[in-house]
C-alpha cells in the first residue's frame, strides 16, 4: 500500500516528551466519491499487528505500572486503552469531549484530517506484571520470563524490559505516534513511560503481496519470513496453542509472545567493506537478493553446494546459513521489525541507527534457539551490537460483538 503521509519521519526528541510518547487518530470526513480509507479491524480472534500486512512507519512504547496502583487501575487502564485503540484504527478521535472550551480535549488532535493508513495497535504484558502487586502470579505464561542473557549482548538496563508495550503501526508517522501518545496521556497516574523507539521503515515482508525491504545495510531483509498466506505455518509458529496455556493461563491461548530487540549497526565501519565481503556475511547478492548458491531472491539457498575451490558457496559464519530453519530443527519466527536512526552517538560522533527487531512467537526459545547460535557464530556480529531487550506476552484479541470486552480481560477478570 503506498502511504498517504505527507510529513517526514517524526525524530525521537518528540516521541519522548511529557509521558513520553504520543499518539491518537483522527480521519477527516470523506465524501461518497472519496475511496474509504484503509483500515484494519481492531476486534477478531488475534490482536491486529501480528499477522497483519506489515505497514511502513513504527511507534513502540514500553510502560511500568506506577507504584501503589491495583489490579482494579489495570482493569480501567485497559478498559480505556481499548476503547481508544478501537476509535482510533477506525479513524474516529479518543472517544469523550473534544469541543469543551474550558477542559483539554479528548484528543490531542495532531492526527485530524489523517486516514488510519491501516493502523494497528497491540498490546503486550511484560513478566513484571505477574510479581505480587496484582494478584496474578499464578497465571503468568510458563515461559515468560526475562530473557537470558546471550552470547553478544550489550543490554542497556534502562531500555530493556517493561510491565505493558504498545506497538502503533502505520502507514503514515503521524498516525503511528499520535496512537501511542494518546494511550501514554490516557494511562497517566497508573503507567509512566520506561522507553520508546521509533522505526522509520519495515525491513520484513509478512505477505507475498508486499517487495521484500533493504536494512540500513543494503541488504533485502526478511525474504524467508513467515508469510500470512501461510496460516499453517504461521499457527504452528506463531499462536500460542491451548496445550501451551493450561490451567490459570488458559486466558493466554491464542496470543503470541513478542520479542524486541534494538540492534545497533556500525555504519560507519560497514560501509568501508568490500562488497564481497559483505555480501559473504550475509550469504546473499547485495543487488539481487540471491543465495551466494545461485538462483534469484526467493530460491531456497543450497548450504551444501561448493565452489570450485572446495569452500562453501555460503559461508560457515554466514548470516543466512545460520537462521536457516534447515539449520535450527525447522525454528522459524514472525518477524516485524523496522529500522531506526537516533541521531549521534556524542561519545564517538557515530550514527546511532540500526534495526528494531520485533517478532512474534509460539515460544520465547525459539528466538533464544535462533539467537544463541548467531550471537555465538555470525559473521554479522562484526558489525552490530544488541542494545535493548524485552519480552512480552500480547493477550488475544478483542472479541468481536461483545462491547464488554478489553485487552487481557480474561487474565484480569478470568
Amino acid at each position: 500500500m503506498t502511504s498517504i503521509s505527507r510529513r517526514s519521519l517524526l525524530g525521537r526528541a518528540g516521541l519522548l516528551a511529557g509521558a513520553g510518547v504520543a499518539g491518537g487518530v483522527l480521519a477527516g470526513c470523506s465524501t461518497d466519491s472519496a475511496p474509504p480509507p484503509p483500515v484494519v479491524d481492531f476486534r477478531g480472534a488475534h490482536q491486529a499487528g501480528i499477522d497483519t500486512a506489515a505497514q511502513d512507519r513504527l511507534a513502540f512504547a514500553a510502560f511500568d505500572v506506577v507504584p501503589g496502583s491495583t489490579r482494579a487501575d489495570l482493569v480501567a487502564l485497559l478498559t480505556t486503552w481499548s476503547a481508544a485503540a478501537e476509535a482510533m484504527t477506525a479513524g474516529r478521535p479518543v472517544p469523550g469531549d473534544n469541543e469543551d472550551q474550558n477542559s483539554p480535549p479528548a484528543d490531542t488532535g495532531e492526527a485530524f484530517d489523517l486516514a488510519p493508513g491501516n493502523l494497528t495497535v497491540t498490546v503486550g504484558f511484560g513478566p513484571g506484571l505477574f510479581d505480587a502487586r496484582f494478584g496474578l502470579a499464578d497465571r503468568r505464561p510458563a515461559e515468560l520470563a526475562v530473557l537470558p542473557a546471550l552470547p553478544g549482548d550489550t543490554l542497556d538496563p534502562a531500555i530493556s524490559g517493561g510491565d505493558l508495550a504498545i506497538q502503533a503501526c502505520s502507514e503514515d508517522p503521524q498516525v503511528a505516534f499520535h496512537a501511542v501518545r494518546n494511550l501514554a496521556r490516557l494511562g497517566r497516574g497508573t503507567v509512566v513511560t520506561r522507553w520508546t523507539q521509533l522505526g522509520f521503515g519495515r525491513t520484513s515482508s509478512t505477505s507475498t503481496a508486499q517487495a521484500t525491504p533493504r536494512n540500513l545495510m543494503g541488504f533485502k531483509d526478511g525474504t524467508r519470513n513467515l508469510k500470512v498466506e501461510d496460516p499453517a505455518a504461521v499457527t504452528r509458529s506463531v499462536w500460542v496453542a491451548p496445550a501451551d496455556a493450561p490451567g490459570p493461563a488458559a486466558w493466554f491461548a491464542g496470543g503470541s509472545f513478542l520479542v524486541s530487540r534494538r540492534i545497533r549497526m556500525i555504519i560507519e565501519t560497514w560501509d568501508r567493506d568490500v562488497l564481497s565481503d559483505q555480501e559473504n556475511v550475509f550469504g546473499r547478492s547485495k543487488a539481487a537478493g540471491a543465495p551466494l548458491s545461485g538462483g534469484d531472491e526467493f530460491t531456497p539457498p543450497d548450504f551444501a553446494k561448493t565452489l570450485a575451490s572446495g569452500l562453501p558457496a555460503i559461508p560457515l559464519d554466514a548470516h543466512v546459513r545460520l537462521a536457516a530453519p534447515e539449520n535450527n530443527n525447522g525454528t522459524a519466527i514472525l518477524r516485524r521489525s523496522y529500522s531506526f536512526t537516533d541521531g549521534v552517538d556524542q561519545t564517538t560522533g557515530m550514527l546511532d541507527a540500526g534495526l528494531f527487531f520485533i517478532a512474534f512467537m509460539r515460544s520465547p526459545t525459539q528466538f533464544t534457539t535462533l539467537q544463541t547460535q548467531l550471537g555465538a557464530r555470525d559473521a554479522l556480529n562484526e558489525y552490530i551490537r544488541h542494545t535493548s531487550s524485552a519480552v512480552f506476552a500480547c493477550p488475544p484479541g478483542v472479541a468481536p460483538g461483545n462491547a464488554g470486552d478489553y485487552w487481557g480481560r480474561a487474565l484480569l477478570e478470568g
